[in-house]
């Protein structure tokens, strides 16, 4: 069982040239539509209710916030650290035309460029999983991403939807992962696909060796 049993807040950066001087591809991007939830899953898999803020309003928070996230693996005790990076939710930022635009360019820039990301983690409201502003996201990461990095689309709050519902999301986005802060559903399975895709190096070194 792979658990997060440490995390703390590092630092915030208003743009990739004042992020966090690190050569480990160890980065893992939250984003998220604003409203969405990114806050409230960020806390759920770490343990700690304040680690991210929860805005009342939307749109407000402007900085890419990043965090230490310690694992364990609860079978060998082995301990393994990772950035969590928290970007600003997207697409309902009330601010002038001139730093909207300014902000969407930081985050474009910061997505295409930091090496250090391993994977992207895309949340979608499940009530809503066909808005056009996700859909741009999803096909900006696909056309950005290397070779090396990972994206993961996750729907939250799943606990919104009956049975039905969830079954019919389920066979239109079968790659995706459904969780439910609240209900702390599908966390823990969460925390282990990061630890998995951190450590895939480590897990194709062992498939070598034997």
């Amino acid at each position: 069982m792979i658990e997060i049993v440490d995390s703390k807040f590092i630092t915030s950066a208003p743009n990739i040239g004042a992020a966090p001087d690190t050569q480990e591809q160890n980065e893992v991007v939250f984003m998220a539509r604003s409203n969405v939830g990114k806050s409230s899953l960020l806390n759920a898999l770490t343990n700690h209710k304040g680690l991210a803020k929860v805005s009342s309003t939307p749109g407000k928070t402007r900085l890419i916030n990043y965090f230490d996230i310690t694992f364990i693996d609860r079978e060998t005790s082995e301990k393994s650290i990772a950035k969590f990076v928290d970007l600003p939710g997207f697409g309902y930022a009330k601010v002038s035309k001139s730093m909207k635009h300014d902000w969407e360019k930081n985050l474009t820039d910061y997505i295409a460029q930091r090496d250090q990301i391993k994977l992207f983690i895309h949340l979608i409201d499940c009530r809503h999983p066909n808005l056009d502003i996700d859909t741009s996201v999803s096909d900006f990461l696909f056309d950005n991403c290397s070779e090396n990095q990972y994206i993961l689309q996750i729907f939250t709050k799943i606990d919104k939807l009956n049975q039905k519902e969830q079954s019919a999301l389920r066979r239109k986005f079968p790659n995706a992962m459904m969780v439910s802060s609240s209900k702390k559903r599908g966390t823990l399975k969460v925390i282990k696909v990061i630890h998995d895709i951190l450590h895939e190096n480590d897990q194709d070194k062992e498939e070598i060796d034997d």
